[in-house]
């Protein structure tokens, strides 16, 4: 009985940490990602009708239709099924896009602080040279010259923030090899490329993922521009910023074809920035 007691007892405390551990405010953006992982996920279960499915004679419908939770569009297709595509498509985007950044960054950080000198100084040349170039400018000229394609736009969007993580890794990996970590794995034998993967990377990866936490919505709303520009995401396939850029047209007599991806690209970017925030202040012993 008083085990049973102390059981009843000990699980509102931990309901309690656990709500004054986690505010309430990225609890919901935590929610909402994970909302938008899961339709990205199962996007083709989900999905009542296909994103290519039109019905002429139920264009422009209005949301809370029979058989249209979100309307339909000009074409008749469904909102909310290509709403549900857009979300996996941009997000797909937006994934890809941030692991590249921080893969080419982060590699060439740990180059500058292994290869000082030359090597260094070639590397903080280009970190200043993209720091200056307009990102938005060079992917119009890119996808004009070259067309658009899923490819061609992750690995543009790869490019993107990347100086970011080769300025971070490099002033954190100097940072760690001049502590008596570095210097004794390195004094006992261990090549350069352990060091680093094994031993300093570690390290710094908190830094580093919460950088990715902030160029995630800023990939998501580089690639919404660019598609509302017409030079990202082509149909018949769509995205987030594909839809709004159709909707504009629309915005006075159907207003839910371009509101609906709008909302989902402001809550997700809010989302990640209020997760990333407090990632950054848990993960940064200097805060504490």
């Amino acid at each position: 009985m008083t085990a049973q007691a102390t059981n009843i007892t000990a699980a509102p405390t931990l309901v309690r940490r656990l709500r004054f551990r986690v505010p309430l405010l990225v609890a919901f953006g935590l929610g909402w990602l994970g909302l938008m992982v899961f339709t990205a996920v199962f996007a083709d279960v989900i999905r009542p009708y296909d994103v290519t499915q039109m019905d002429l004679s139920a264009r422009l419908v209005g949301p809370l239709s029979p058989g249209h939770l979100l309307g339909t569009d000009e074409l008749g297709r469904d909102v909310l099924s290509r709403l549900i595509q857009s979300i996996r498509v941009s997000l797909v985007i937006a994934f890809g896009a941030t692991l590249l950044s921080a893969f080419f960054g982060t590699t060439l950080g740990f180059l500058a602080a292994q290869f000082r000198g030359t090597v260094e100084h070639l590397i903080l040349v280009l970190v200043d040279f993209q720091a200056a170039l307009p990102f938005l400018i060079l992917s119009l000229a890119v996808l004009a010259f070259f067309g658009s394609s899923m490819t061609l736009l992750v690995g543009l969007m790869g490019f993107y923030g990347w100086e970011r993580y080769a300025r971070i890794s490099r002033g954190l990996a100097i940072s760690a090899g001049a502590q008596g970590y570095a210097s004794a794995v390195v004094q006992l034998g261990a090549n350069p490329s352990r060091v680093y993967l094994r031993h300093i990377l570690p390290n710094v990866a908190s830094t580093l993922i919460v950088s990715m936490t902030l160029t995630f919505p800023e990939i998501i709303l580089m690639e919404s521009g660019l598609s509302f520009l017409g030079l990202g995401v082509q149909p018949p396939e769509s995205s987030l910023g594909n839809m709004v850029g159709f909707g504009r047209e629309y915005l006075t007599r159907a207003p839910w074809i371009m509101l609906g991806p709008a909302f989902v690209i402001m809550m997700t970017t809010l989302s990640i920035s209020l997760v990333g925030d407090w990632l950054r202040d848990k993960l940064d012993p200097t805060i504490r």
